[in-house]
């Protein structure tokens, strides 16, 4: 099948799934930015109810998750699938949470939750995101706009966040010559900012994979990948850490 026909197949059949409503195509196919071995990223919405066992059924090999398998939260689920030899990666998404993180974003609330290969954690606006940025194939989906308070709120949020981290770090890390430990800091601090900075722009994030490119925070690689177990090197290099971070987030 060529990629059009592809995508439409894939759509047709999870818009016929019991309790679905909308279909949309995200990731970079979405915004044409993939490469010819990119995966497919699909999200289903669905209202009220969506059995899983209705997705297995269909017969596409791969792992199919129950709703809340990947930890609950907005990340409701999904499952990594192979279909006419291609990867594809299928999200489900509840309607009733998507309106409820929209009214939240509106009035400058969100949380961040923790999600497997996101070193920040994510924040519960990126639902809200990918709605933004995906095309939609089947039904009727909002498009929302980035909400004024939320640019407000996020970056002081997220700014505070980076700063506890790497005090937490000069403290008891570095002095005690903690190489992973610190590094680790490091690069969740540098990805707090890095949401900090995008949300001040008032720019939807939908992953980490770009976020410090996106953010204008590649420069942390060179503080990381100098960093040795020396506990007065590693205080120094959070020290660095900070100054950097601090202004990229003015």
């Amino acid at each position: 099948m060529h990629d059009h026909e592809f995508t439409a197949h894939v759509a047709d059949r999870l818009a016929g799934l019991p309790g679905v409503r909308a279909v949309s195509l995200g990731g970079s196919r979405a915004q044409g930015t993939h490469r010819p071995d990119s995966d497919w990223d699909f999200a289903l919405y669905y209202r009220d109810r969506f059995d899983p066992a209705e997705l297995r059924a269909l017969g596409w090999p791969g792992e199919v998750s129950e709703l809340g398998g990947w930890g609950g939260g907005v990340f409701n689920g999904g499952a990594w699938l192979r279909i006419d030899g291609r990867p594809v990666d299928l999200h489900y998404r509840d309607l009733g949470v998507i309106e409820h993180q929209l009214a939240e974003a509106r009035a400058g609330r969100f949380q961040v939750e923790p999600l497997m290969f996101h070193l920040a954690g994510i924040p519960s606006y990126l639902v809200l995101g990918e709605l933004a940025l995906n095309l939609v194939l089947h039904g009727e989906l909002p498009k929302p706009a980035y909400p004024d308070a939320l640019r407000a709120a996020a970056p002081k949020a997220w700014s505070g966040m980076a700063t506890l981290v790497l005090t937490y770090a000069e403290a008891n890390h570095a002095p005690q010559g903690r190489l992973t430990e610190t590094a680790g800091a490091l690069a969740q601090a540098a990805l707090q900012t890095a949401h900090a900075v995008l949300a001040a722009r008032g720019e939807w994030v939908t992953n980490e994979k770009t976020l410090l490119a996106r953010a204008g925070l590649r420069e942390i690689d060179r503080i990381v990948g100098a960093l040795t177990p020396d506990p007065a090197a590693l205080t120094a290099a959070v020290a660095e850490a900070r100054a950097l971070l601090t202004a990229t987030g003015k």
